[in-house]
């Protein structure tokens, strides 16, 4: 039984239809139910991340667990599959195994390097794991993964320049404004990703800090920890008022900020730009809302546009990282041949 694997991610489809398709770490355990009971397969994992949102299975046959991955994504989302199928790749056996691994090693990320998608890998199969959506196949598939993950890190300098996506984030704030210093910033949001953003938002000197979350006390201990200031998820827009940089990242399906709620903090600045930052997949931000006056509203996929200073050594590193994920996947795919 063949290992196939469907997805789309930054690479093949806009954030529009990634937000579309992406899936909550929350709803896991029931989209593993209902990919596992499709015909053709018996083990699978998915990886749903803001950049990608990707399908591991073992199938009866490739055609098979194909079709049948398409039609999970297609029924489970309810989304016609031609308003997609164009973003997907497919891969089977050997390019799979060479995905994954190098999915694992941050080599197929927006920014070549970044550190949590290995934590992502590593929560992806765990999930699967508990679930008993995995047996002996990608229970070994995901392990060695995730091990080739480490060893790039650790044989290589790929992450010694670290640029994730809430750096990126900061560095386009930087861009515009171009300096943070005393620059007033609202973080909605109180997950990894915001804690990310908070830190290198404050060795760039912005102040105050707001943290708001749906959760106060989360938003409250966040904001403690970086001597900022914590606000009520329903006074948000209240305290907007005096943020120059708004940057959002939660796990909301819909949007936390809208276009009307702008309008509104727009009118009571008197028109003084803001600056808005959504790095959440789904969006947390209405795209409307970049249409007002003096509003700039850039979203993930505007990050890779985002100048990086040490691209060339993290290539240089790349190399070194992708010569590892040779030698894991030539070991992998004995022991899958065996």
């Amino acid at each position: 039984m063949p290992i196939v694997g469907a997805g789309l991610s930054h690479k093949t489809a806009p954030v529009e239809i990634r937000e579309r398709l992406s899936i909550a770490e929350h709803e896991l355990p029931g989209a593993l139910e209902v990919l596992c009971a499709q015909p053709s397969i018996s083990e699978a994992v998915i990886l749903s991340t803001c950049n990608r949102t990707e399908i591991y299975a073992v199938a009866t046959s490739v055609e098979d667990g194909q079709r049948d991955v398409v039609a999970f994504l297609s029924s489970y989302h309810n989304t016609p599959e031609e308003s997609f199928r164009d973003c997907l790749y497919f891969y089977s056996e050997e390019k799979i195994v060479h995905h994954l691994f190098r999915v694992a090693s941050s080599l197929d990320s927006m920014v070549v390097g970044e550190a949590q998608i290995l934590g992502q890998v590593k929560q992806a199969y765990r999930v699967a794991f508990e679930n008993q959506a995995t047996d002996i196949v990608l229970n070994r598939f995901f392990r060695q993964a995730i091990e080739c993950g480490k060893r790039v890190r650790t044989e290589t300098a790929i992450g010694e320049a670290p640029v994730s996506i809430s750096y990126a984030a900061v560095q386009l704030a930087k861009n515009v404004f171009e300096t943070l210093e005393n620059r007033p910033v609202m973080v909605v949001g109180a997950g990894k990703m915001s804690e990310l953003t908070i830190k290198h938002l404050v060795s760039n000197g912005a102040s105050p800090i707001m943290v708001t979350n749906r959760t106060f006390s989360r938003a409250k201990e966040l904001a403690e920890n970086f001597c900022g200031v914590a606000v009520p998820f329903d006074e948000r827009f209240v305290k907007m008022i005096q943020a120059d940089i708004v940057i959002s990242s939660t796990g909301s399906p819909h949007y936390v900020i809208t276009a009307e709620e702008i309008q509104a903090v727009m009118k009571a600045r008197r028109n003084r730009p803001i600056f808005l930052i959504d790095i959440a997949v789904p969006r947390d931000i209405d795209p409307e809302v970049g249409k007002f006056e003096n509003v700039f509203l850039y979203d993930i996929d505007d990050l890779r546009h985002v100048v990086d200073e040490s691209y060339n050594e993290r290539k240089r590193e790349a190399e070194k990282a992708e010569a590892i994920v040779l030698e894991e996947v030539g070991e992998f795919l004995a022991w899958l041949g065996s």
